[in-house]
């Protein structure tokens, strides 16, 4: 499953952020992949797309920055998987 993480970066905490970012501290959580990742070109924050069978392992990966960044984590769906979905409920007799 997807999951799509946005996140902020509180000012006072964008050193340190970017510090961490640039170590290499923080690798995916174990049962993460990530797929991609944007930054907001006004270092305001940005998004996140990972993929894990296992909700706990997303979890995992938004705790390891939750101390510097504001974050907020979704499961997403793709355009594949939903069309039928759509297609069904507004169908038009």
């Amino acid at each position: 499953m997807k999951f799509m993480t946005s996140w902020s970066v509180p000012k006072e905490n964008i050193p340190q952020a970017v510090a961490r970012f640039l170590s290499g501290e923080a690798p995916p959580a174990a049962g993460v992949t990530v797929l991609g990742r944007w930054h907001n070109t006004d270092f305001s924050g940005g998004y996140t797309l990972m993929e894990t069978d296992d909700p706990v392992a997303a979890y995992a990966e938004a705790a390891q920055w939750a101390d510097l960044l504001d974050l907020s984590t979704v499961p997403v769906l793709e355009d594949a998987d939903v069309a039928p979905v759509l297609a069904k409920q507004f169908k038009k007799e």
